[in-house]
């Protein structure tokens, strides 16, 4: 690892006025947040991201929820008696893999978290990335042994129509986006939400991406040690990539993407935590970490 990277400890969490009060600088900007894994399985868990992602629509800052639903989709698929399979991170999906995946993240999922989010307020709508054609998307394929591998349905995002989410916003309304997305040819694709999250990230002109993960952050020397790189840079991440194994391959890569293409800094943070979301975006806890443009 280089100097590139920094490693810092883990501070305390601040008192909850305090995190509201650490806010005022985001005030008036928009936040893309991506939201999956355990922490929507977790029912308490649930609630205090809903509850934090209300707390920044009332201190002004304007959230975007981009969700997905990988727990979900691999029991349903399961209760089908459909095998789940991965490759590079990446879910294989065929025909019927992909109804599954329409259904639960835009029908189960999506629905889920719009009635939490608006027990406190009329603020969350929800839309599928294929409405709108806020996201379009063409086949992607794995990369194994050096080869390009079909794996299905899945798409990787070639455009973004901000018009949909930008007037949702300026009405003052959370948008809760599911990662699926269309194609030219009329396909529909099964798109990573990391992925999905990066993109409308980059085309709402952001000031900052925050994605939610199973994980503390981007490990320094996996599985020799657990140390989270607190900081890295674009071209150190970079450089990383291909070492990375399973899910964060994929994480990482829209997050580089990301600052890239203008995102000022993207947030890993652990979202089996609660209150990740608002310790994070205010600093009052130091786990996580922050991908930079060089």
């Amino acid at each position: 690892m280089s100097d590139a990277a920094v490693i810092e400890p883990v501070a305390p969490a601040a008192p909850a006025d305090d995190r509201l009060a650490a806010l005022e600088p985001l005030r008036g900007t928009t936040v893309v947040v991506k939201y999956g894994g355990h922490a929507m399985t977790d029912d308490g868990l649930r609630r205090a991201f809903a509850q934090d992602v209300v707390a920044l629509r009332r201190a002004g800052v304007r959230p975007v929820v981009v969700h997905g639903g990988g727990p979900q989709i691999g029991a349903h698929l399961d209760r089908l008696g459909l095998k789940s399979r991965f490759l590079q991170g990446l879910r294989v999906t065929t025909e019927e893999t992909m109804e599954v995946v329409r259904m639960v993240l835009s029908g189960k999922v999506q629905k889920e978290l719009v009635g939490l989010l608006n027990e406190d307020g009329p603020y969350a709508v929800g839309l599928s990335g294929e409405d709108g054609h806020t996201l379009t998307a063409v086949k992607r394929y794995a990369e194994v042994g050096g080869e390009c591998v079909d794996i299905g349905l899945v798409g990787d995002v070639t455009r973004v129509n901000t018009a949909v989410v930008r007037i949702l916003l300026d009405s003052g309304h959370i948008p809760v986006v599911s990662s699926v997305g269309r194609g030219e040819d009329g396909q529909v694709y099964n798109v990573n939400a990391d992925t999905a999250a990066g993109a409308l990230a980059a085309a709402l002109g952001t000031r900052a991406l925050v994605v939610l993960t199973d994980v503390a952050g981007l490990y320094a020397d996996w599985p020799r040690s657990d140390r989270v790189v607190a900081r890295i840079g674009a071209r150190e991440l970079e450089r990383l990539l291909p070492g990375l194994d399973g899910g964060m391959g994929p994480k990482m890569e829209a997050c580089l993407r990301a600052v890239r293409s203008g995102v000022a800094a993207v947030r890993v943070l652990d979202g089996r935590a609660p209150h990740a979301l608002l310790d994070g975006l205010t600093g009052a806890v130091g786990t996580g970490t922050t991908i930079v443009p060089d």
